[in-house]
């Protein structure tokens, strides 16, 4: 079977400035790195706020599972099918991390006969965004560090330091560690750790911030650390926002690729959807939207995380309001759902597939909770039978929402037209009448519950004193009217990884909540959540190497 790196470097990838014409991009606006890959420049970008707005669609899914359900691939799919019904449509995904890669998920490119090129470029380097993200947190955490060394006038509280260093990578040996060690000269030894530079609130930051002069505000409002009366110490105490800008001024700017079959694709940013927000940069879909008829997104993970945090945080702070949503499904994955084990899913069980039906339809549900129109599309494996993608056809009729076959894992975007008509007729309905699903002026613990129970469907909230305390702290300080970033496994409705299906009365623990004052959100820890992951016992990076020709094997 070919292999998706080898499906993407066969492509016919056109020269980017073609790729860009197909939007009304200039040569001139574009920033080119090699051929197929380019930046938009900012002053092109600020010359499109009076244009029309396109349609934007939000591209979801079930829980994740190990059976896999091909989000990505379907955004592109439907990217492409979009495109050959005639719609001048552009896709909109987040950056690859490089610790995924090494580790055990792979890329974030797409898949098959549904990818988003160059694919190595892509998943390793790409445009230097994520390294120049690095380089920003892990400045201003040098900068901590410097001035409590040369005389501490802010009155740092060295405890009370909450700034950590991140790099891109999946190294859990570097989760907590002392620095400082070795002497006065190295500085005043203390306990801190590293996080995934996905995880850092500079990513966020990024992919919220409409442009430069909203990018170094925001990172003034970071909080690093706190005095001994328990003061908040911004970035901008330390000076430290203007430095940062300078090193992201050239990631803001998004990146303009291509699908296998020549689709405009923007790809920029990539926060954590545990941790953050999961989706790709506010700039990036309001640059698209001001160019495409059609602009399809997704968000990470399932629809309890991604979708809910799409429009509860991306979509209300920067006024962005979907027309339709995609729910991606797999019979496979529905029938891990319903009980079977991972090593039997390629018999078919029908009765399975309708009691891991009950995931998908409260993701249905939740969506619709919204008020935005939804389809489900049942990404095609070669194991499925007629008899279980009617299963799905039927529970999700019943749900309210059309289930579409779609097969542009093996054809491309000629077997995803009958989703890209589908989506097209629910944009054009009209039936879309977005709302987030809580008020500005709601209590934090408050909003936490609302999600808690109206989209996971627990029974309770639990949260200890000093939890409620720092929720109430921070709205006394300004900081009520924030949305809350749930942290929590994207495995389950619950906390509880192993718990399959669509549980109801479970209880949520936040067990911590962190204030995410740049990128303007509140998050919720709620179980056991890494922001520093670990490699598995067989890494994927043990498979990737250069062949005779030089060229990259084993990237997936």
């Amino acid at each position: 079977m070919t292999t998706d790196l080898e499906i993407a470097r066969a492509a016919r990838k056109l020269p980017i400035q073609e790729i860009g014409a197909r939007l009304g991009i200039p040569s001139d606006a574009l920033l080119p790195y090699g051929h197929d890959k380019a930046k938009v420049t900012q002053d092109f970008i600020r010359n499109l706020a009076d244009r029309p707005t396109g349609k934007l669609v939000l591209v979801t899914a079930i829980n994740p599972t190990p059976a896999g359900e091909g989000k990505t691939t379907t955004t592109v799919g439907l990217g492409d099918a979009l495109a050959r019904i005639g719609q001048r449509a552009a896709i909109c995904i987040r950056e690859a991390s490089l610790g995924p890669n090494f580790g055990m998920k792979g890329g974030a490119a797409g898949g098959g006969m549904a990818q988003v090129v160059p694919m190595e470029e892509m998943n390793l380097h790409f445009t230097g965004d994520f390294h120049a993200i690095t380089a920003a947190h892990n400045l201003l955490a040098a900068m901590i560090d410097n001035h409590i060394y040369w005389g501490n006038e802010l009155d740092i509280d060295e405890r009370r330091i909450v700034w950590r260093r991140v790099m891109d990578m999946n190294d859990r040996a570097l989760r907590d560690v002392v620095v400082g060690l070795g002497g006065v000269p190295n500085g005043f030894p203390r306990q801190t750790g590293f996080d995934i530079t996905v995880a850092s609130e500079v990513m966020a930051i990024l992919c919220l911030a409409e442009d430069l002069a909203d990018l170094q505000a925001r990172l003034g409002r970071i909080i690093v650390a706190y005095t001994r009366e328990k003061q908040p110490i911004h970035a901008r105490d330390l000076k430290a926002d203007g430095a940062m800008t300078v090193l992201l001024k050239d990631a803001m700017q998004p990146n303009l690729v291509q699908t296998l079959e020549n689709t405009p694709a923007f790809v920029h940013g990539g926060p954590f959807a545990n941790i953050a927000h999961g989706c790709n940069s506010v700039i990036a879909t309001r640059t698209a939207l001001k160019l495409a008829d059609y602009v399809v997104t997704e968000a990470g993970f399932g629809a309890d995380l991604g979708a809910e945090k799409f429009f509860d945080i991306k979509c209300r702070k920067a006024g962005l309001t979907p027309a339709a949503a995609v729910i991606v499904a797999t019979v496979r994955a529905l029938k891990m759902n319903g009980g079977v084990d991972r090593t039997d899913l390629a018999a078919e069980n029908v009765a399975a597939v309708q009691r891991g039906c009950v995931n998908l339809g409260r993701h249905i549900a939740n969506v619709r909770g919204f008020g935005v129109p939804v389809v489900v599309a049942i990404n095609h494996f070669g194991t499925d039978t007629g008899g279980e993608i009617k299963a799905v056809q039927e529970y999700s009729a019943a749900h309210g929402a059309e289930a579409v076959l779609c097969r542009h894992w093996a054809l491309g975007g000629a077997g995803a037209e009958d989703l890209a008509r589908k989506v097209v007729a629910l944009a054009e309905g009209g039936t879309a009448r977005f709302a987030p699903l809580y008020p500005d002026d709601m209590r934090l613990m408050a909003k936490i519950e609302t999600v808690a129970t109206r989209i996971y469907h627990a029974g309770r909230v639990t949260a200890d004193k000093a939890v409620r305390d720092q929720l109430a702290a921070w709205e006394a300080a300004g900081h009520g009217n924030l949305p809350v970033c749930m942290a929590k496994t994207q495995y389950s409705f619950s906390t509880d990884p192993s718990l399959r299906g669509a549980p109801e009365g479970h209880t949520v623990p936040v067990r911590e909540v962190r204030l995410s004052a740049g990128a303007g959100f509140v998050v919720a820890i709620c179980g056991e959540i890494m922001t520093m992951p670990g490699l598995p016992r067989r890494p994927a990076a043990e498979t990737i190497g250069l062949d005779a020709e030089g060229h990259v094997e084993g990237l997936f």
